[in-house]
């Protein structure tokens, strides 16, 4: 009996021992840890190569660092089902790294008067004014820094399986709901914000925002590979998409996100962050807006897009498979650009 017993001990012990071993490797609370204490390899290729391992079907990364030519590295097909590799120059939806191209066209109207930062959004858009609370101490200024209380319409329930195709549709999806804060009480990124920044741009002006990111951004910096909606592109030229637990691929999805490629998208952050598509007026207010780097995510497709001053680079990362249920999907998706940003560093300092 006690030999059996002593059994039973060693099996549970190494049931315990091998239940703790694919937790470390398999199971989601360990998968950033596993990243994180795996040393850095020996290039940027594998790295970018590895990004497959983790849960992305595909990946696409551009580093430009100063006048050296771009960098383009890739990992992954460029659907599922085809065997062909995933082409850097392949068009991806950047969700809301498009807010960056709406605070320059905020910027520049506000520079040359035509809009009013400190107006408020029942003096543009008066008709809202019942339907939106607080619409009358709500000024412009804190819509584009997410300060205004709107609550944000994309976070209504089955929103992303069903997107507004209409303006006031999205907005119908929030009228009468209470403020989030009181106006520049608090800060909650909202989508709405955005959507009413487009409408006050049209009143104010007469003009689609579209419009003006294309005399203003896309024209100068000959941007020929963005684009504002799903119809003005080749789908093929797309990269597919893929929402963990939805079938099917998400690029025929219509969610009003811009559409780019990896380097007119670098080029972009360059721009923004050295002086080349704001004077010094328009970049004094723009400083006092909002960041000049930023991160896009929808079902399909998530992004960074970053300057680094220190070493006057931009690296844009794009990876097309997201999962809003598992919170460390995101952070991984960080810790490896961190592990790209620091081999792209060190290779510098060498």
């Amino acid at each position: 009996m006690a030999h059996l017993k002593y059994d039973k001990k060693l099996l549970l012990r190494l049931a315990v021992l091998a239940i703790g071993v694919y937790a470390t490797i398999v199971l989601p609370p360990w998968r950033l840890t596993f990243l994180q204490i795996t040393p850095l390899p020996d290039s940027l290729g594998e790295q970018v190569k590895s990004i497959t391992e983790y849960g992305f079907d595909s990946a696409i990364v551009y580093i430009q660092q100063g006048d050296d030519v771009a960098e383009f590295y890739t990992a992954g097909q460029q659907e599922r089902r085809s065997t062909t590799a995933v082409k850097p120059g392949a068009l991806f939806k950047i969700a809301s790294i498009g807010k960056l191209y709406d605070v320059v066209a905020v910027t520049k109207l506000a520079a040359d008067g035509r809009l009013s930062l400190d107006k408020t959004l029942a003096e543009y858009l008066p008709e809202l004014a019942a339907s939106i609370a607080n619409a009358e101490s709500i000024t412009l200024r804190m819509m584009v820094q997410h300060r205004s209380g709107i609550p944000n319409f994309t976070n209504a329930a089955g929103f992303w399986g069903g997107p507004s195709t209409t303006t006031a549709e999205a907005l119908a999806l929030i009228a009468g709901l209470p403020a989030t804060f009181e106006p520049n009480q608090g800060y909650e990124y909202s989508n709405t914000n955005y959507l009413l920044i487009a409408e006050i741009i049209k009143a104010a002006t007469g003009l689609d925002k579209r419009q003006i990111i294309s005399d203003e951004i896309l024209l100068p910096l000959n941007l020929s590979n963005t684009f504002f909606h799903l119809a003005d592109i080749d789908v093929n030229a797309l990269v597919s998409g893929y929402h963990v637990n939805t079938p099917g691929d998400m690029k025929t999805v219509n969610y009003g996100s811009m559409i780019a490629t990896a380097q007119d998208l670098g080029k972009f952050i360059r721009a923004l962050n050295t002086g080349q598509i704001l004077d010094s007026k328009e970049d004094e207010i723009y400083t006092t807006l909002y960041p000049r780097s930023h991160t896009g995510l929808i079902p399909g497709y998530q992004s960074i897009a970053r300057y680094h001053a220190e070493s006057d680079s931009v690296i844009v990362i794009f990876v097309n498979t997201t999962d809003f249920a598992d919170y460390q999907h995101w952070a991984i998706f960080e810790a490896l650009y961190s592990r790209i940003l620091t081999l792209h560093t060190q290779r510098i300092d060498t």
